[in-house]
């Protein structure tokens, strides 16, 4: 009964948005996809359970001049990982697996240091396993033993619970978990326990081999030159940690069902929508796939993807009732500059707060990201600046940031415009200026001051 209900919302839930919201929004959206130089976009939107918005714009593909449209199929990325953990969660409720499960339960030859790792801080991204994107040979294919051999190989960045740190490596170890207490591959569990009952009728896993109907292609810029996409090897595309292909309608099925809570069970969402517990006591907001934020002092549950020429977004204002779906074929396009654009059209008070000077109580600490932000210029920033190290961020990350700030020029004065808490760490935000460009400069300090996280975007 649920599927033939879900599989109805296009006819019950459709309803055509005001010619002048209509107008604004597709006046933002051409603008923002010229301004990102974004080749196309799928955009839908859901206010209080009516479709307002499912539309394409610009190319599909960019060679044969494809338009995009409602049902175009954009790679998932990250927003992949709620669907993953819905297959988790499927074999709890199965009683084939728990969340309290340690790790060495499904890797046998894991090392000793996985004993205090379970599924649920896969889940949450609070293992402490490095990421292993970008340390993989893509054009390689792996099996699912010798994805969790390499894994085995790393060094885990923190105490398990004790921290949060993004990782796919959880993700993909997370997929591999399902296919072996399933019996089947963690994707046919996802067609047949989740796609099919959501009315998700074209989502998949991904694959270069299949013949696709509206199957986008993704770019990437090079040196101001749009590429086509690298090629990735065909088992590293079905992967747990995002290797999904989606269309605007298949997300707003998805959406119909996550606001039904389908599928699982009330505990399982409870389970799935709870922030991840920490052994200090503090919750970090972070669900199983799901950013648990808030906006204008409602809930906000959001995530975004980036994966072989695409990016996406798909996030859920609670309090109005507005749900955004933004699905890109350029690995370089913003998609949440879309969705926050859109969502201050929709409703003013969404919009992303003006970041304005506010009273700096601790010269001490901006004088240290002062410091710590000379040390990157002079690429002398060193592990030991850090509370734990993330991986990949030593010697590429930090080249990086020394080139581009050389590049930029020297430092003027440091202005703090917010400060919060998340986790166990403060999180600061200055605006910084570089000659005649203004940067954001965010930096997270741990208890101990020493660097959590780093971050730096123009304003």
């Amino acid at each position: 009964m649920l599927s033939v209900l879900l599989l109805g919302f296009s006819a019950s839930r459709a309803a055509a948005a005001p010619a002048p919201v209509s107008k604004r929004i597709d006046a933002f959206v051409r603008e923002e996809l010229e301004r990102q130089k974004v080749p196309g976009v799928g955009i839908g939107i859901v206010k209080n359970g009516k479709v307002l918005l499912a539309k394409g714009y610009g190319f599909a593909n960019l060679e044969h001049q494809v338009p995009v449209k409602p049902e175009t199929l954009f790679q998932a990325g990250s927003v992949g990982k709620q669907f993953t953990a819905m297959a988790v969660m499927l074999q709890v409720e199965a009683g084939k697996l728990a969340l309290a499960d340690p790790l060495t339960k499904f890797f046998p030859g894991a090392p000793a240091s996985w004993g205090g790792i379970t599924v649920r801080h896969l889940l949450n991204h609070t293992a402490g396993l490095p990421d292993l994107e970008g340390t993989l040979d893509y054009r390689k294919d792996y099996t699912d033993e010798e994805l969790a051999r390499f894994a085995y190989t790393l060094t885990l960045e923190f105490a398990p619970g004790s921290r949060w740190s993004y990782s796919n490596t959880g993700y993909v170890l997370l997929g591999i978990i399902v296919n072996r207490v399933s019996g089947t591959f963690y994707g046919d569990v996802l067609r047949d326990k989740v796609f099919k009952p959501a009315g998700m009728t074209t989502a998949r896993i991904i694959s270069e081999a299949d013949i696709i109907p509206h199957r986008a292609d993704g770019y990437r810029m090079d040196k101001g030159t749009l590429k086509n996409q690298e090629w990735v090897s065909p088992s590293l595309n079905t992967t747990g940690d995002g290797s999904m292909y989606v269309s605007v309608r298949d997300m707003l099925a998805w959406d119909a069902a996550v606001q039904a809570r389908a599928i699982l069970t009330p505990e399982s969402w409870r389970e799935i929508l709870t922030p991840a517990p920490l052994t200090s006591g503090a919750t970090y907001p972070y669900g199983f796939g799901w950013q648990l934020l808030e906006r204008a002092g409602k809930p906000l549950h959001q995530h975004g993807g980036a994966w072989q020429g695409f990016t996406s977004y798909f996030g859920r204002y609670l309090g109005e009732g507005l749900s955004l779906i933004v699905l890109t074929n350029s690995s370089a396009a913003n998609p949440s500059r879309f969705a926050e654009g859109l969502a201050a059209i929709i409703h003013p008070a969404l919009a992303p707060p003006t970041l304005t000077p506010i009273e700096d109580r601790e010269p001490q600490v901006t004088a240290r990201v002062a410091a710590l932000l000379e040390k990157a210029r002079e690429g002398t920033l060193a592990p030991a600046d850090f509370a734990y190290v993330r991986a990949g961020f030593f010697p590429g990350i930090a080249k990086l940031y020394q080139e581009h700030l050389r590049e930029l020029g020297p430092t003027g004065r440091l202005v703090l415009v917010e400060r919060s808490t998340l986790g166990d760490d403060r999180q600061y935000t200055y605006l910084v200026t570089f000659g005649t460009k203004t940067y954001q400069f965010a930096v997270g300090l741990a208890p101990d001051d020493r660097l959590a996280s780093i971050r730096m975007r123009p304003r």
